[in-house]
C-alpha cells in the first residue's frame, strides 16, 4: 500500500496538537506539586532541631508528602504520553515514502557534467533498479532524470512552529541548501535569521562570490524550501 502524504500530515499535526495538550497538562500540575513542595519546607521550618514531632505534625507531613509523590506520578505520567506521542511521530516521519508527484530536491548533472541541486517532481520509482525519475520544473528546461535514492531529498513535509516546536528549525548561522529566489536551483546559505511563526520565512545569505564578504544580502526563502543536505564537490556556490 502506498504511503499518504496527506494522512501522514495530518496524522503528525494530532500528535502535534495532543504535545501541545499535554504540555499544558504538565504545566497545571506542576504548579499544584510546587504548592505541595512548599508547604513540606514550611511545615519542616516550623520545627526546630530539638522539638519532638508531635502525632499531628507527623499526620500533616505524611498527607503532604503523599500529595507530593502522587504529583509527581501524574507528572511522570504525562511526560511518558508526550514522549509516545514524539515517538509516533519519528516514526510516521520515517515510514514516509516519496511518491509521484511529490516536489523534491534532486542532485542532476548538467551538460557540463557539473552537478547541480534543483527543484523537481518524482514521476515514478523503480523498485528493480531502486531509482527514481524526476522531471525538472524549470519550464525551460522539463529534463527527466534516473537518479538514486542518495540524489533524490524530501522536501519537508509541514512547515514549523517556533512557538511550539521550535527545535525543528535550523539553528542560526547553520549552513543550509535553500532554493535561491526566481530560480529552479538550491544553492549552499548561511541561516541569518529564523521564522518567528509558522508562516514566515527563513532569511539566508547565499555563498557567492561576486560579494566582498562572500555573501549575498539577506534573501527570504521558505520554509518549504531551506533543507539539509550535502554539497556537491562540484557545485561550488552560486552559477
Amino acid at each position: 500500500m502506498p504511503f499518504n502524504t496527506d494522512a501522514a500530515a495530518h496524522q503528525i499535526q494530532d500528535r502535534l496538537k495532543s504535545i501541545y495538550s499535554l504540555v499544558h497538562d504538565f504545566e497545571k500540575k506542576h504548579h499544584f506539586s510546587e504548592n505541595n513542595l512548599s508547604n513540606i519546607i514550611k511545615t519542616h521550618d516550623k520545627l526546630s532541631p530539638d522539638d519532638r514531632v508531635t502525632p499531628y505534625y507527623q499526620q500533616k507531613l505524611k498527607a503532604i508528602y503523599i500529595a507530593a509523590i502522587s504529583d509527581a506520578t501524574s507528572e511522570e505520567d504525562i511526560l511518558r504520553k508526550s514522549l509516545d506521542k514524539i515517538n509516533e511521530i519519528r516514526f510516521i516521519r520515517n515510514e514516509r515514502r516519496i511518491q509521484m508527484g511529490d516536489m523534491v530536491a534532486a542532485l542532476v548533472k548538467g551538460s557540463e557534467e557539473e552537478e547541480n541541486w534543483i527543484l523537481a517532481e518524482v514521476v515514478s520509482f523503480n523498485a528493480t533498479t531502486n531509482k527514481y525519475e524526476v522531471d525538472d520544473i524549470d519550464e525551460e528546461q522539463k529534463d527527466r532524470h534516473t537518479l538514486s535514492r542518495r540524489r533524490v531529498v524530501p522536501l519537508p513535509l509541514m512547515r514549523a512552529n517556533p512557538e511550539t516546536d521550535s527545535n525543528a528549525l535550523f539553528p542560526k548561522e547553520s549552513i543550509v541548501m535553500a532554493l535561491y529566489p526566481q530560480t529552479t536551483c538550491f544553492y549552499k546559505a548561511v541561516v541569518n535569521q529564523l521564522p518567528t511563526t509558522a508562516t514566515e520565512e527563513y532569511e539566508v545569505l547565499f555563498e557567492d562570490a561576486n560579494y566582498a564578504d562572500g555573501y549575498s544580502p539577506p534573501l527570504n526563502v521558505a520554509q518549504r524550501y531551506v533543507i539539509s543536505i550535502k554539497e556537491s564537490k562540484k557545485n561550488k556556490g552560486q552559477s
